[in-house]
């Protein structure tokens, strides 16, 4: 089990073991307690993840999702817009891909590229490539 206490709030996460038609798969579930209240609040999601991208790379990432889309101008393409819910299918997410190696000069593997589904994803994934660190 791990946690993060800050000064109003505490979360904690842990994983636990599954077994599903012979393969292994791990849940994880995030609880949220606020100090003075008697009842945590359950995570909806299953992946938290801190934002690690420079402002600047979000918004390039941004214009090329919208740009390889074919989205109009005012649409909105934000960190937390996912690219399946902005209509992109599998060869789209394929092409976004190859656009964002290309344009920031780095290469993703198969792992590092099958955890992106939203821009912010996008944005965590390049920063941490340009800086060497293992995604």
């Amino acid at each position: 089990m791990s946690s993060i206490a800050a000064p109003s709030v505490f979360v904690a996460s842990w994983h636990r073991s599954t077994r599903r038609k012979n393969q292994d798969s791990r849940a994880a579930q995030a609880f949220i307690s606020v100090p003075g209240t008697q009842r945590a609040v359950r995570a909806s999601s299953r992946r938290v993840s801190c934002s690690v991208a420079k402002p600047e790379t979000v918004e390039k990432v941004s214009r090329i999702v919208k740009r390889q889309l074919a989205l109009p101008d005012d649409a909105a393409v934000e960190s937390s817009s996912n690219l399946a819910q902005l209509g992109a299918d599998s060869l789209d997410t394929v092409e976004i891909l190859m656009s964002l190696e290309e344009a920031f000069g780095i290469s993703m593997d198969e792992g590092s590229a099958g955890r992106i589904v939203t821009v912010q994803d996008a944005a965590d994934v390049i920063e941490k490539l340009a800086s060497g660190r293992p995604s």
